[in-house]
């Protein structure tokens, strides 16, 4: 009787065995000409020539793409072997750059390419941990006190804020809902999303970036939890020491400070607008500035965006992989905007992101140390005052009411 059940479970798994799908092709033949059909060898080649529409199909110029390819290549050249022709570097590129600036799913672009849809996904996962090594020391260093003192007079400079050291937001990157996840990605939007929280400068850079928290969490939850957050509670971040406010000796020596929105906690080195209702006009005025100088980090966002249009759309792919997408495509919008550039070479896609300032009136009170509450007094008492008004503040506090 055994034997016999051991028969029929062979007999079964025969069965299943014919009935499975057999590979019919090694390569199929639709990507076997790929150089004779493929995008990359015709459609991009002839953009080459045409450099507008190389720029909008790439999300940059010409002389941009090959200085990124010279310092990619290296990284992304395989190995020869007997089985089939490795993948260019330069095609490599093109697939992950042209997924970052339309956010087509993986079957579109391996269709237009012809390439199969786990290679693509292997390319784009490989070419953004590539940007990150090759690129991070260059475009997303870890500050120094000479950068931090470089931030503060670029924000003193473009924005009227002194010793700024950055503007910080947080932005859901919507994505799938991972496998068994329950409600660890879902966010108040009703999304699910992972949080990039950056930090930015005066001039639409980005400084510090930490992105995979889960979006349920708080941007203040993740701040404290956040490298950035514990290194400025613990002084370990090369932030210049107190100096005195320019024209205001008399006021003596305030902090350094990050300014965000009320979803961050206050403290003496992060400031947030005054909350409530029909204030006195002096925190209005100090609200207004410091919102003229937070919302650089909103247009960053808008910028990041509109640059790279994945973000526009839901990502179908794992965290991990959102994680290095994300890192990527911050180091590439450092890479395309340089140091120091001005405002008023700023692109179109730029200026359609630039977000207007937003009212308080719905902002939460929370409690705060003395510390915290004295330093934003401080910064008050000093837009208030001839050395740090501008001839601006009041027609636009006024006008506002």
């Amino acid at each position: 009787r055994r034997s016999s059940r051991v028969f029929c479970y062979i007999i079964i798994l025969l069965y299943a065995e014919r009935r499975r799908k057999r590979r019919r092709f090694w390569v199929h033949p639709i990507i076997t000409r790929r150089e004779e059909h493929g995008e990359f060898y015709r459609l991009i080649q002839e953009l080459k020539m045409y450099h507008e529409r190389f720029r909008g199909y790439f999300r940059m110029s010409v002389s941009e793409f090959e200085n990124l390819l010279q310092q990619l290549a290296p990284s992304l050249t395989k190995e020869q072997t007997h089985y089939r022709k490795p993948i260019d570097p330069e095609q490599r590129l093109a697939v992950c750059l042209r997924f970052l600036s339309t956010g087509d799913s993986y079957r579109t672009i391996a269709s237009s390419f012809r390439l199969g849809v786990s290679t693509v996904a292997s390319i784009v996962r490989e070419t953004c941990d590539a940007l990150w090594h090759c690129l991070r020391d260059e475009h997303l260093p870890v500050p120094t006190e000479e950068m931090w003192r470089s931030t503060a007079r670029r924000f003193h400079e473009r924005w009227n804020f002194p010793n700024c050291l950055g503007a910080m937001d947080g932005k859901h990157i919507f994505i799938q809902a991972p496998a068994n996840s329950g409600s660890l990605y879902f966010n108040y939007k009703g999304t699910f999303s992972v949080v990039l929280l950056a930090l930015v400068d005066a001039d639409y850079r980005f400084l510090v970036v930490d992105v995979g928290s889960y979006g349920s969490n708080s941007d203040g939850g993740i701040f404290a939890n956040f490298g950035l957050g514990k290194a400025l509670r613990d002084g370990t971040l090369n932030v210049p020491p107190p100096s005195e406010l320019p024209g205001a000796p008399e006021l003596g020596k305030a902090n350094h400070v990050i300014v965000a929105d009320e979803a961050f906690p206050l403290k003496p080195y992060l400031l947030w607008p005054y909350p409530g209702r029909r204030l006195p006009t002096d925190k209005r005025i100090f609200n207004y500035r410091l919102s003229r100088a937070r919302r650089i980090s909103e247009n960053v966002f808008g910028i990041l965006s509109q640059r790279l249009r994945v973000f526009q759309r839901t990502l179908q792919v794992q965290p991990s992989v959102v994680d290095k997408v994300v890192k990527a495509a911050c180091l590439l919008c450092n890479y395309l905007r340089p140091k120091g550039e001005d405002q008023n070479h700023a692109t179109e896609d730029d200026h359609d992101c630039e977000q207007p300032l937003q009212g308080f009136e719905h902002c939460r009170g929370q409690r705060a140390s003395v510390e915290a509450q004295n330093v934003r007094e401080l910064y008050k008492e000093y837009f208030n005052s001839p050395a740090g008004e501008v001839a601006w503040q009041y027609e636009h506090v006024n006008h506002a009411l």
